[in-house]
């Protein structure tokens, strides 16, 4: 730090102990491990192989894709609430939750990936010098909107609707980077290692080639990626991202839920920052570079609730007026451990959120006016529990080897903004894949395997004498548009790549007249909707541009008693 960025300088100078550099150098080594770790899983939740033409085939993911949704406390706390039960690998939100309880806020300073992304931008922000900087870094009231956020979404989990992952920083930051982030990239990239191809320069080409073979196997997707209101979702984290650059950790001082969550848990930790109030000569070091804005200055009350435990403070301090140890002096001199919040506000935050259900499901979605061209992943719960439990990670999407599952906007109601649906004229479902229930962190869709969605084996795994698939919907025709139906051109494209077997599609040879006069036997195509699962392959081949002949809509789904055919056989009652 040169003199110009503070008025005031200790005479001692900042000279903080090696012991002490050393623990904000683990930090920040810490951040960087785990950032890229969050970053590898995330490019690893890609399916790069191809899927047989056997039923028998397996497929599954090498590394455990979803461990920090799963890690999440809030993600763990609010689907408890929400479903009344836990998902399958808690035990690591309990991991985190008793660090936070013993240490504080570690997992904002040191572990959470958008936390270390915040910090980074931050870093680059408006130069702020003296007084200007030590000013920015005090805490604000502001700063307390996160703990609002967190009752309005808690109070929501209650009444069964679950809106943290909206806001949740590893789901925000999963779904940014899925839907948005990570395909730009890869188109551009792709873009210029082609134009770099293109030029037929022996040089340009083998760099070209390197960068094929360097990404794609690593970074790149398989195949381009694209993304329903990508553009959206994108602005909004680069927004984000951008308001850092003026002030420091936005996201996680404003807006942060799970931080929230953490700084009500901390009031309990055993590990805490400890000061000498009579050492303290006013030289505001401490500020400069204070992550959490937790007032670390020597004659306030440490904000304990704000701390990241970046230890910066400590390591800059010249008095050594700063000391984090465990079991410190929690004197009111020393430590405030409860977070800024006011017993009004509090009230009308929890108002807010039990009167935002109605509004939300107001919108036409659940249970009323339901789009029916919104299809769940295969595995998906009965809607209601499937919002209960759904985070729109983005998981699902990510993983899908068509790049079928797309997220919403406002097509299942507002309520259901960013969960997943399948756009088949994007990609099909991919008959024996089962990937995106492998990867979802909280249950939202169940986890099956090959033979359960086949219906070859019922879901406690016992062979079944009659196959019952699990279905995501229903094809139907558009006779109208239908080539052989009304145009009098043969085609038979969905019929030879229905892939259930018996096939779905059969056709009917029909003698037709075209409109000069002259006869032509066409094939007819029909759907037995006994055998349709709604994969949807029909709908993504079909010749006919813009709206196609054949589509998928959700009716018949497995997931729902009520959204059936109700045919005279009783196959749906």
């Amino acid at each position: 730090m040169s003199k110009k960025d503070t008025d005031v300088k200790s005479p001692k100078g900042k000279q903080g102990s090696r012991s002490k550099a050393k623990i904000r150098m683990l930090r920040r080594f810490s951040q960087l491990f785990f950032f890229c770790l969050f970053m590898f899983l995330l490019f690893e939740t890609e399916f790069r192989g191809t899927f047989g033409e056997g039923n028998a085939d397996v497929v599954r993911l090498d590394y455990p894709v979803s461990i920090f949704l799963e890690m999440d406390p809030l993600v763990a706390f609010s689907t408890a609430i929400s479903t009344h039960g836990v998902y399958n690998k808690v035990i690591w939100a309990l991991v985190i939750i008793i660090g936070t309880i013993i240490l504080g806020r570690f997992f904002c300073g040191w572990i959470c990936p958008l936390g270390t992304l915040s910090h980074f931008f931050s870093s680059y922000k408006p130069e702020k010098k003296g007084k200007t900087r030590v000013n920015a870094n005090h805490y604000k009231g502001w700063m307390s909107l996160k703990y609002y956020l967190l009752i309005a979404v808690i109070v929501m989990s209650i009444f069964t609707s679950l809106q943290t992952g909206i806001i949740d920083p590893i789901p925000f930051l999963v779904r940014s980077l899925t839907v948005s982030v990570l395909p730009t990239l890869n188109i551009a990239m792709r873009a210029g290692f082609d134009s770099l191809y293109a030029t037929n320069i022996g040089a340009l080409q083998f760099v070209a080639d390197s960068g094929y073979y360097l990404f794609e196997s690593n970074i790149l997707s398989f195949k381009a990626q694209y993304f329903n209101w990508a553009w959206f979702i994108g602005l909004i984290f680069i927004l984000v991202m951008l308001i850092n650059r003026f002030i420091t950790r936005f996201w996680c001082r404003a807006i942060c839920p799970l931080g929230a969550l953490m700084g009500l848990l901390s009031r309990w930790s055993i590990f805490g920052m400890e000061k000498d109030h009579s050492k303290c000569d006013d030289c505001n070091l401490c500020l400069l570079h204070c992550q959490g804005a937790c007032d670390p200055q020597g004659n306030v009350p440490w904000r304990q609730a704000e701390c990241h435990l970046c230890f910066n403070c400590e390591v800059e301090c010249p008095q050594d007026v700063i000391r984090f140890k465990f079991f410190p002096n929690v004197g009111k001199e020393n430590i405030n451990i409860d977070p800024d919040w006011k017993k009004r506000k509090i009230i009308a935050s929890a108002a807010a959120g039990a009167f935002a259900l109605p509004i939300l499901r107001s919108s036409t979605g659940l249970d009323r006016n339901f789009n029916s061209r919104v299809i769940r992943p295969p595995g998906s719960l009965d809607e209601k529990e499937f919002l209960a439990r759904c985070i729109r990670c983005g998981e699902c999407m990510k993983v899908c080897p068509t790049n079928a599952v797309q997220p919403t906007l406002l097509e299942a109601g507002l309520e259901a903004i960013w969960t997943p649906t399948l756009m088949m004229r994007v990609g099909a479902c991919e008959y024996n894949c089962v990937l995106c229930s492998q990867v979802c962190p909280t249950g939202a869709i169940w986890k099956i395997t090959e033979q359960q969605k086949l219906g070859q084996v019922d879901m406690d795994g016992n062979q079944l004498d009659e196959a019952k698939p699990i279905k995501i919907g229903t094809a139907f025709y558009d006779r109208g548009r239908c080539l052989p139906w009304t145009m009098a051109v043969p085609c038979i494209v969905c019929e030879e790549f229905c892939p259930t077997s018996p096939k779905a599609i059969w056709v009917k040879e029909e003698i037709v007249t075209k409109a000069d006069g002259t006869e032509i036997t066409v094939q007819q195509p029909r759907v037995d909707v006994d055998r349709c699962v709604g994969c949807g392959i029909c709908e993504y081949v079909c010749p006919v541009q813009d709206k196609p002949a054949i589509y998928v809509t959700n009716i018949g789904e497995t997931r729902s008693r009520t959204n059936q055919i109700l045919l005279e056989s009783g196959t749906y009652k």
